[in-house]
């Protein structure tokens, strides 16, 4: 069944930056329809630490932050396998949010705005004809005079289209897990910690209710090698982490199961398929010591909205744009990432850095923005 109305913009995938870029779309008077697999509100595996680069570009979407309890984030604590610690000062610093809480917020701001939000819909593809996109899920197919995907770190879109990193033989960079909890425990409310422990690493970090958000990284190795039980790897392997042993001690976890993700691929990506310009971490590997990916997919997200507004060349500039904003801050975290999975070269990267405090800074320096209002180019 065809839908009637043919829509200026069809978002598939309601995380962050499709919201965000539906919001704007809706603000700059376009007809929008976003397409969400689940049903508001729902947990993500995510970080939920979001650097203040993005405050000022959040209130503006009309998310009222100064409003809510929210923690302010100032201080990284960074840990190797063997508990070598080393703390330093946040200059930009952060915020703790639950993906909870944070997409629901979006969702009602573009509901309000007049998107049609369609959750509970998965979008079987996406096609393009002469003058138009055609969406197609399992109740009805939709119009769109320009379609975007927005849809995550995989999905089935990803398999079908055979985009190159699914594509790919099975590697170290295509065989990540990442699970989140939210638990209680006495932690410092201004401090984001990252652990590592062999072949991965788990941050903690505080949100709204007085609760943490404790999430972490790790192979798809790790776990088959603790027959294939989260609570195995957590004993056996996370918690070699003297840090991590401790706060699994002493920390309450509020679900009786986590939220897992599997498949994780840090392939680089591509901002387009078949003319459809890609968003978040649909389009590059936004691994999560590239700084902080929520801020990425919002500045993503107005990046893109100021090239359709703007009338340009969207094939032409949105990539090099892209990459111009992105490029350093990936290639930094990538190089980050890549040492942080060894035991050895942690320990000695901390140390390093223990007698070189200046080059924590500028890994810092180089993953995280500016204002995304004021630095987005």
């Amino acid at each position: 069944m065809k839908n009637s109305e043919t829509f200026d913009i069809a978002i598939t995938g309601g995380g962050l930056a499709g919201l965000s870029l539906a919001i704007l779309q809706a603000k700059a008077g376009k007809s929008v329809v976003l397409f969400e697999k689940n049903t508001y509100p729902f947990h993500r595996v995510c970080g939920e630490y979001v650097s203040l680069e993005s405050w000022d570009f959040l209130q503006s979407l009309g998310l009222p932050l100064n409003e809510i309890d929210l923690p302010i984030i100032k201080n990284l604590q960074v840990t190797s396998p063997s508990g070598t610690s080393i703390e330093a000062q946040l200059d930009l610093g952060g915020f703790g949010i639950s993906r909870y809480k944070l997409d629901f917020e979006l969702a009602q701001i573009a509901k309000n705005l007049g998107v049609i939000v369609l959750e509970n819909t998965k979008v079987n593809d996406i096609k393009k004809s002469i003058s138009q996109f055609e969406i197609f899920t399992d109740n009805a197919v939709y119009q769109s005079k320009m379609a975007v995907g927005s849809f995550g770190k995989r999905s089935n879109l990803d398999v079908d289209w055979k985009r190159p990193f699914i594509a790919k033989n099975r590697t170290s960079l295509n065989q990540y897990i990442g699970v989140k909890y939210h638990i209680k425990i006495e932690f410092p409310k201004d401090k984001i910690a990252l652990h590592n422990f062999s072949d991965g690493y788990c941050g903690i970090s505080a949100i709204e209710n007085d609760l943490y958000c404790l999430c972490y990284m790790t192979t798809k190795a790790n776990l088959k090698k603790s027959q294939n039980s989260i609570e195995i790897m957590e004993k056996n392997i996370l918690s070699s982490n003297p840090y991590l042993a401790d706060i699994f001690s002493r920390s309450e976890k509020l679900w009786p199961q986590p939220e897992v993700i599997s498949q994780i691929s840090f392939e680089k990506k591509g901002q387009f398929e078949s003319e459809i310009p890609l968003l978040g971490d649909a389009s590059g590997m936004i691994a999560p010591l590239c700084g902080n990916g929520m801020s990425m997919a919002f500045h993503g997200a107005l990046l893109l909205h100021n090239i359709i507004e703007s009338g340009e060349n969207l094939i032409a500039n949105y990539p090099k744009k892209w990459k111009n904003n992105f490029a350093t801050r990936l290639l930094v975290g990538r190089t980050v990432q890549r040492l942080f999975g060894n035991p050895i070269m942690t320990d000695i990267l901390i140390k390093g850095m223990k007698l070189t405090p200046g080059l924590l800074q500028l890994i810092i320096k180089n993953t995280h923005g500016k204002d995304i209002l004021a630095g987005n180019k």
